[in-house]
């Protein structure tokens, strides 16, 4: 059985992390995973990404534990390697990526939805955050520094040095995430995500302005502001090149609504 499930939803791909009761990774899931993103940044059709769980409870508890502790330290280092070497290539892929957060997301689960540019969650059907303190770790795929870019260097060393897990209501209130959905149950959930997703794709958004403004921050806020400055220049040239760029300024100068081609 595939520990990742892809589908297609118009122009949205919908990656379901698959591994019940609890959506745990392990190495051949991040390989899955991994070989799930390339194919959608691939694939011109695609013009953003949902990533969810498997099941009501959980979107994903993180690291397979009985796996790590069973593996040797050389094991470990290079799973939590290519584990950030993964959503590295997520973060990186010029592509909106929203994380569909519909259970419980603690630990590396967590880091999963932060590697995504948007997070959305299901109200009130689950916690967040990092307990790798009590089991005398760290967050080790990228939680340290992309929750501290998030929040801030005090409020991400306090949540996780304290390893506290906060509602899905809390956690909106701090910035984790981006927008909280009603529904019943997870199917509801995620048609009411995939709607989200398909707000930022054609004909009504230019796919390509949204995924090179996705590269301008992520990559630009990492260097220096002059550098991050001519990151801008250069993609927003690539911008004036594209059909997008003529139909949006021809709609507005005709006075009428834009209808994008991803072009």
């Amino acid at each position: 059985m595939p520990l990742i499930r892809s589908s297609l939803d118009g122009p949205v791909a919908v990656l379901t992390l698959s591994n019940p009761p609890a959506n745990c990774y392990s190495y051949e899931m991040m390989r899955e995973l991994d070989e799930a993103i390339l194919q959608a940044r691939f694939d011109d059709a695609v013009h953003a990404i949902i990533l969810t769980g498997e099941g009501e409870k959980f979107f994903c508890a993180g690291a397979d534990i009985r796996m790590l502790a069973a593996a040797t330290p050389t094991f470990k280092y290079a799973f939590c390697l290519h584990a950030n070497e993964t959503l590295n290539r997520l973060e990186q892929t010029p592509k909106l990526v929203i994380a569909g957060i519909n259970g419980n997301c603690v630990g590396g689960g967590l880091e999963v939805a932060l590697a995504a540019d948007l997070r959305i969650a299901r109200r009130g059907a689950g916690k967040v955050g990092f307990p790798e303190v009590n089991l005398g770790v760290l967050p080790g795929t990228g939680g340290t520094q992309r929750l501290s870019r998030l929040v801030g260097k005090a409020a991400a060393i306090e949540m996780m040095a304290s390893g506290r897990l906060f509602s899905f209501e809390e956690a909106g209130e701090k910035g984790l995430l981006n927008l909280l959905l009603e529904a019943p149950d997870r199917e509801a959930f995620l048609r009411q995500a995939v709607e989200y997703a398909k707000q930022f794709c054609p004909p009504g958004k230019a796919a390509h302005a949204v995924g090179l403004i996705k590269r301008a921050v992520q990559s630009g806020l990492e260097a220096g502001f002059h550098e991050g400055l001519a990151l801008e220049r250069e993609l927003q040239q690539r911008l004036f090149r594209s059909e997008d760029a003529s139909e949006g300024l021809n709609a507005y100068l005709q006075k009428r609504a834009p209808s994008f081609r991803a072009r």
